[in-house]
């Protein structure tokens, strides 16, 4: 009866709109008091939880993807794009999907890249002919892969949930998956503009000159090599490759593009705070929840039902699929992962799932929701920059989400698409 009094207080705080966190809280709360489990289990559990060394990579990670998006990277990157590409109906499109990729092996994060990429793309895409409602969705769906393709918040914020799931191992098991994912939005892209005859006016746009645009990204392209080939080459941990990366920005937008002054570093630093502490904050939190559902026994005997029920491993997969892909769709992803990775944990245990193959899958589908209406995070992004409404997007966008859940099923089928990687790397 405890359980089902903490699932349904949290279920109405979130339906009244109390704040994620809040409701993890009081959810939790309830569950302490009334399981005598001690009022000191609520500070005892939010300290630990976000005192963990790993931890301290993400608000790294969150200032690197700041400073980037001021020190004028973007910009360069899509011009060097466009060379590489050319010019034609349905290539605009992809520059901007090619130049989130790159972003998000800097930031590691979806909503930075939608603002920093769709604040130099949805201008040209305008000027070339495309709708806003279609490069919003463009701009939206590419941005999803940035938390697939390390350094990705995502994993970090999983590995310090998921006990065998170590941050390198999860970095390089979504470099593929990443890859794929913005092959797969291309097609559609490309498909969609031709179809439509969007991008008419982009033919008489000049190409820009391949050499020298190479040099004007090159910065900003030896970012990714210098983090990941960093970690890899075991110069640094992913910690220090996200300390790294802050000064690599700071020198590239401070010395090199000289976009960024020094007056201009104070609130660069508060931005970067708030985004990390509200992250922080909500883990903390949800810490609190976690320990009341698994201290009472809540979790175990959902998990032996299933397991018990007769149901397939691949059956139970699809209706964890079908569960946070409705939960995607009004949810952000680190909520998702606090809310649901201690309740799905005990049937990755019972089906012998290995931790990191499933925490790239739930990251995927995290990735999905957030460019599927009403509530995504990078849609609003991409939709608030191109000045429409999130509803006019909905025609365009639901074939990148088409795009992304057929891929979703070849990682299902074959799991070596995600643990090959690692495991040829020895993680």
């Amino acid at each position: 009866m405890t359980g089902l009094t903490i699932f349904i207080v949290f279920a109405f705080l979130m339906t009244v709109g109390v704040p994620i966190g809040v409701a993890l809280l009081l959810g939790g709360a309830i569950g302490i008091g009334f399981g005598n489990l001690g009022w000191m289990s609520i500070p005892n559990n939010f300290y630990p939880t976000v005192a963990k060394y790993p931890l301290l990579a993400l608000p790294m990670f969150v200032l690197v993807g700041v400073i980037f998006d001021r020190s004028g990277v973007a910009q360069r990157l899509v011009t060097f794009a466009q060379a590489v590409i050319g010019r034609g109906p349905g290539m605009l499109p992809v520059v901007a999907i090619t130049v989130a990729m790159i972003f998000g092996g800097i930031s590691g994060s979806g909503p930075a890249s939608a603002a920093a990429v769709g604040g130099v793309m949805l201008a040209a895409m305008a000027r070339a002919g495309y709708p806003a409602p279609f490069s919003a969705s463009v701009i939206g769906a590419a941005a999803a892969t940035d938390i697939l393709i390390p350094p990705s918040i995502a994993f970090i914020v999983y590995s310090v949930l998921v006990p065998g799931a170590s941050v390198p191992a999860l970095f390089a098991a979504g470099i593929v998956p990443g890859i794929m994912a913005g092959l797969a939005l291309m097609i559609p892209a490309i498909w969609l503009s031709r179809k439509h005859g969007f991008g008419a006016k982009e033919r008489e746009q000049p190409r820009p000159p391949l050499f020298s645009s190479l040099l004007q990204a090159s910065w900003g392209l030896a970012a990714p090599v210098l983090i990941l080939g960093g970690m890899r080459a075991g110069w640094f941990t992913p910690t220090e490759a996200a300390v790294v990366a802050v000064f690599y920005g700071l020198f590239v937008g401070m010395v090199v593009h000289r976009t960024i002054k020094v007056k201009d570093i104070g609130p660069i630093l508060v931005e970067a705070a708030e985004t990390a502490g509200i992250i922080l904050i909500i883990l903390g939190l949800a810490s609190v929840f976690a320990y009341a559902v698994s201290t009472l026994g809540i979790i175990d005997p959902i998990a032996k039902a299933i397991t018990t029920s007769g149901m397939s491993s691949t059956m139970t997969l699809v209706v964890i699929v079908i569960i946070l892909l409705a939960a995607g769709m009004v949810l952000d992803g680190v909520s998702i992962f606090l809310i649901f990775i201690p309740i799905l944990m005990p049937l990755m245990r019972a089906f012998a799932w290995d931790p990191v193959w499933f925490g790239v899958l739930l990251t995927y589908m995290v990735a999905i929701g957030q460019f599927t209406p009403p509530m995504a995070v990078n849609l609003m992004v991409a939709s608030r920059l191109a000045g429409i409404s999130i509803e006019k997007t909905v025609p365009w966008v639901m074939w990148f989400v088409l795009a992304m859940m057929m891929l979703l099923v070849s990682f299902i089928i074959y799991p070596p698409l995600i643990t090959w990687l690692p495991k040829y790397l020895g993680y």
